[in-house]
């Protein structure tokens, strides 16, 4: 089973972890982490940015951080669907039972290819995970808008993409919500409350899956993901207070800065554990 504090089998952080030695700093970056990813994740997506780091700087291996990360972010993604489940309910129509069985589907997929993954290489592969997720912040509306003018996905094609989608999500599902919002522009859909409301609740579902998967495979550390999970939903509170003060753009470009500087480090802890 998952311990509270295992070193990290790979070069990982090796300054950053003298410095958190201490509980109290330990503790602190996990409460400033979620509390961050909580409101960011309230008002634009991306809290895994600030809460898989964290786990990692404070001595959890690489896979098991970033399920113990989808652990303490879960609630927030079905907090928000209940604020939103009157918006959503118009989508019935379009076959939302069968969106969320494939949500299922897809999240237990992911889970399990992340629990297969050794280490060493989910160091080598978390890199590019959050190239992508950067990515979709910084040029996916852009790359959206143009694809809406030219493509339109039937209800079969959106299945399968909502699958390959849920997949990434279990496995890792930085960027993700942004992925869900697009695969909707591409289908159609105009009613952007009931679009939120339906990506927090998939989200949410294949993140549900893949928590029993890592529960399951004792890939989660419990102490950091209460210790965040409390966190991160003051953290959601905050930031539905916040998101009516601070422009989403200057959100959308906080998330990205931080998502590239990760982005940076971790190719770089990569590069460093193939010498």
């Amino acid at each position: 089973m998952a311990g509270d504090k295992i070193a990290c089998p790979t070069r990982t952080a090796p300054l950053i972890l003298k410095k958190l030695n201490s509980p109290f700093s330990e503790y602190a970056l996990l409460l400033v982490s979620a509390f961050l990813a909580g409101a960011i994740n309230s008002m634009a997506g991306g809290g895994s940015f600030f809460t898989f780091p964290a786990l990692v700087f404070t001595g959890v291996p690489p896979v098991a951080a970033n399920a113990s990360s989808t652990v303490a972010l879960v609630p927030g993604s079905f907090a928000s669907a209940y604020a939103y489940r009157h918006d959503f309910s118009a989508l019935k129509s379009f076959g939302f039972r069968n969106w969320l069985l494939v949500s299922l589907a897809g999240g237990l997929t992911g889970a399990i290819l992340l629990i297969v993954t050794p280490n060493a290489t989910f160091t080598h592969i978390i890199p590019w995970l959050l190239l992508l997720a950067t990515l979709s912040f910084a040029f996916g509306n852009a790359i959206n808008g143009w694809l809406r003018q030219r493509v339109q996905i039937s209800a079969p094609a959106l299945l399968v993409v909502l699958f390959a989608v849920s997949t990434y999500g279990g496995y890792f599902g930085g960027g993700a919500g942004m992925m869900i919002l697009a695969m909707f522009s591409l289908y159609g859909l105009t009613d952007i409350h009931a679009m939120n409301g339906a990506k927090a609740l998939l989200g949410g579902s294949m993140n549900a899956m893949a928590v029993a998967v890592f529960v399951v495979a004792h890939q989660v550390y419990w102490r950091q993901s209460l210790v965040m999970m409390v966190a991160s939903i003051a953290g959601g509170l905050a930031g539905a207070t916040l998101a009516k003060r601070i422009p989403p753009e200057a959100i959308r470009v906080g998330v990205i800065v931080v998502g590239a500087a990760m982005t940076v480090y971790f190719f770089r802890q990569s590069i460093l554990t193939m010498r």
